[in-house]
């Protein structure tokens, strides 16, 4: 079976084993069926996710227009701490940075490689936390607005890592650690201002993915220098596609490219 698709970031559902979905031209595809099956995946070009025209890609799925004009990929995306619509200020587009930063966002702490702080909107928990291929999930504090998870991120991340290593996280070296011990541990670091946002209760989501073999090494491919590849898909974790030789393939990270993925 062929289908031509424009990759996006899969789509996650949390149960026993996550599950992953991308959107074809005609079809809902549940990557998990192909776990242990003979997969292709064929280059055909681009297309920008906020235009649509067949541009190539710059980052984050736009083209190079988009990425610099864009109101989803200002610089408070990657950084909560520059939000400024709680301010009525406007970066690119102040009534979609109000509909995004003013509402609930959760500070956690995840375990993937390392223990690592993060923020995300309430609406995106446990999503957030798949993509990153987190195994367990803590919520440390939740706050009305971007800009105060911001500022704690940036306060709590002197004393916590705040990137996972994906090559660990892949291969399943994941330190032990207790994440309630943990969150205790940078309470005392949580800015005076987000202190009454702090969650005293709360539990830990853990998370296991559909890998029938993990990698002991890692080839990281690039499908637009390479243009096509086959192997067996082994498992999926976070937003990867892991194969059988070790390969793996970084979903996100190509999203707006155009593939043809053949399943044999």
């Amino acid at each position: 079976m062929q289908y031509p698709l424009v990759l996006k970031k899969m789509i996650t559902e949390l149960s026993e084993k996550v599950q992953y979905y991308e959107i074809t031209e005609n079809h809902v595809l549940n990557i998990n069926q192909l776990l242990d099956r003979e997969v292709e995946i064929n280059f055909e070009g681009y297309q920008c996710l906020c235009c649509g025209e067949e541009k190539k890609i710059f980052r984050q799925g736009f083209c190079y227009d988009c990425f610099y004009k864009s109101a989803q990929v200002g610089d408070w995306i990657m950084n909560p701490e520059l939000s400024t619509a709680h301010l009525n200020i406007e970066d690119r587009d102040l009534a979609y940075e109000k509909e995004v930063q003013l509402q609930p966002h959760i500070v956690y702490l995840a375990l993937s490689s390392n223990v690592k702080v993060g923020v995300t909107r309430k609406t995106q928990v446990p999503t957030r936390w798949i993509d990153q291929g987190a195994s367990k999930a803590i919520e440390i504090v939740e706050v009305p607005n971007r800009y105060l998870a911001g500022i704690t991120e940036v306060a709590l991340k002197n004393h916590v890592a705040d990137k996972t290593i994906w090559q660990k996280m892949l291969k399943n070296e994941i330190v032990d650690a207790d994440l309630f011990a943990e969150r205790e541990k940078l309470k005392n670091y949580i800015p005076e201002e987000v202190k009454p946002y702090f969650l005293d209760n709360g539990h830990i989501t853990e998370i296991d993915y559909p890998v029938l073999q993990y990698p002991t090494k890692i080839k990281s491919l690039n499908i637009e220098k390479k243009g096509i590849y086959k192997g067996k898909l082994k498992g999926i974790k976070g937003q990867y596609l892991i194969f059988e030789d070790g390969t793996v393939f970084n979903v996100r990270n190509n999203e707006g490219y155009k593939i043809i993925l053949t399943v044999n």
